[in-house]
């Protein structure tokens, strides 16, 4: 891990980019997939970082980088769920997209990082691994915190659908109960346990 919080800086910015482009084409090509073109008429079917940056969760990311390792997120995906084919299973759908491709990248980083260890040697080697080590990182976290059933998280659009919970006005609830216990989460010992109990032995089983 690189010491020094703008080396950290740095080496994280295209990670974190790359880490919640695909995350959210995720969300917007499954949706388009399942029937819903909202997200594609608004542009966040693409490539480009900057269609998916949302400036508080961009913030966050450059405040964490010099603290520890670049977290924060991307703008929301509109999802229009009344014109999804199957509104139940296809909002699920969408919902587990986006951590999908995060696990995928994580996966695609840990490959990267275990040929690095093989076969690439002295201090260029040495920087490829920890790049490829800050893929595995970075992913994983996204992946983790956005499964919690938590709203508006993507854990807690599977939780209520699989619950049967579609009335607005609870979910509107919820939703403010959410932003209360994300922020909890965030400021208290709540989030240590959370990475020592769940991100961590991911990170170790990718990477042992």
């Amino acid at each position: 891990m690189p010491e020094s919080p703008i080396t950290r800086f740095i080496v994280s910015l295209p990670i974190f980019l790359l880490a919640i482009t695909l995350h959210e084409v995720g969300h917007a090509w499954v949706a388009y997939k399942c029937g819903d073109d909202t997200a594609k008429r608004l542009g966040r079917v693409t490539l480009s970082p900057i269609a998916h940056l949302d400036p508080l969760g961009s913030l966050m990311f450059v405040i964490s980088s010099f603290t520890y390792v670049g977290f924060g997120w991307a703008k929301p995906v509109p999802v229009a769920v009344e014109r999804l084919r199957n509104p139940r299973r296809d909002d699920i759908l969408v919902s587990l997209a986006g951590v999908t491709a995060n696990l995928l990248q994580a996966i695609a980083w840990s490959v990267l990082f275990r040929l690095g260890r093989v076969y690439l040697t002295g201090s260029l080697g040495s920087a490829i691994v920890t790049f490829c080590f800050l893929g595995v990182f970075v992913n994983v976290m996204l992946m983790v915190f956005n499964l919690l059933p938590i709203p508006p998280l993507d854990g807690s659009h599977v939780a209520l659908n699989l619950l049967g919970i579609r009335n607005p006005y609870t979910i509107a609830r919820f939703t403010g109960i959410g932003s209360l216990l994300l922020f909890l989460l965030v400021t208290t010992h709540a989030f240590g346990l959370l990475f020592s109990g769940v991100i961590e032995p991911i990170i170790y089983l990718l990477l042992r």
